[in-house]
């Protein structure tokens, strides 16, 4: 192979354990985004996922001042299991969902402060969590992750038809005798499982990135839900490959790249380029539709 086909070389780089585990996660994470990640889109939970990203803290804490490294996970779940029930019941009460959010991510992440300075430094290396580790997950660290995407991927599909009633419709899904509390909680538990779920690889501050991003591209393509999924799955898949396929030719250039910002920046470069398609789409469409009513009336 020569040094310019070694160079732009899709597939060996991933023959190597360090950079097959994480494919297979960004892959997973890309399943969930056309599941977890459209439900997000329909019942507008974006702020909530970025709430819910902050409120593992605490789990985090208490995870790493009980287990060490092997509690960050488990502390996580958690955490994030708890924020997402008491973040539907609060807007259950009839607060704004935003202010829930806000009432939740300061509450946790307070929380999670006041735990860290009470702990006199037994938490241990907590930026794993945060700004990912994408390259050093083990198999242990992906089958937990797998395991949680799956569960997420499960909750939504075994709900689907009443989530989608229920985002499209809240007032009438109520009247319709659906538990519209019960189905937030399980969709907000969904989301709260990918996001730690992505925490192994992104990390918690770029989780949005791969859970929201995939889908908002998908939308900005098509206004079918069916294949707005598909399409949130394959750009996920692909802006995934792409980002860690970047970190290994920035390693061969001498650039050491941090590899879940990498990713992230990928699939927020494949959104902007989606947006542009889908612009250039409306703005044809919009140009056809009075030019076909000229000749329709000229007929």
């Amino acid at each position: 192979m020569t040094p310019v086909a070694a160079l732009i070389d899709p597939i060996t780089p991933f023959s190597v354990p360090f950079m097959g585990r994480p494919l297979l996660l960004l892959l997973a994470l890309a399943s969930a985004a056309g599941t977890v990640g459209v439900l997000v889109n329909l019942r507008r939970l974006e702020f909530s996922t970025d709430g819910l990203t902050h409120a593992v803290f605490p789990g985090l804490v208490i995870g790493a001042a009980l287990g060490g490294a092997a509690g960050l996970m488990p502390g996580a779940i958690g955490a994030a299991v708890v924020a997402a029930v008491v973040l539907a019941l609060i807007s259950r009460r009839g607060q704004p969902r935003d202010t829930a959010v806000a009432i939740v991510l300061t509450s946790f992440f307070s929380l999670g402060v006041v735990l860290v300075s009470a702990s006199g430094g037994r938490t241990g290396n907590l930026s794993d969590f945060f700004f990912g580790r994408l390259l050093t997950i083990t198999w242990a660290d992906l089958g937990v992750s797998l395991a949680l995407i799956g569960v997420a991927v499960l909750l939504v599909a075994l709900t689907a038809r009443p989530q989608l009633y229920a985002a499209f419709d809240p007032a009438g899904a109520r009247r319709a005798g659906l538990p519209v509390l019960a189905l937030e909680v399980v969709g907000t538990v969904a989301v709260a499982l990918v996001v730690v779920a992505a925490s192994a690889s992104v990390g918690t501050l770029l989780a949005l990135a791969v859970v929201i991003v995939p889908t908002a591209a998908a939308r900005a393509l098509t206004r079918s839900l069916a294949a707005a999924a598909v399409v949130a799955i394959g750009f996920g898949a692909v802006t995934g490959w792409l980002g860690l396929w970047a970190v290994v030719q920035l390693a061969v250039l001498g650039v050491d790249a941090a590899p879940g910002a990498t990713v992230a920046l990928t699939m927020i470069a494949g959104y902007l380029v989606a947006l542009a398609i889908g612009g250039a789409r409306g703005a044809s469409s919009r140009r056809a539709a009075p030019a076909a009513s000229t000749a329709g009336a000229a007929s």
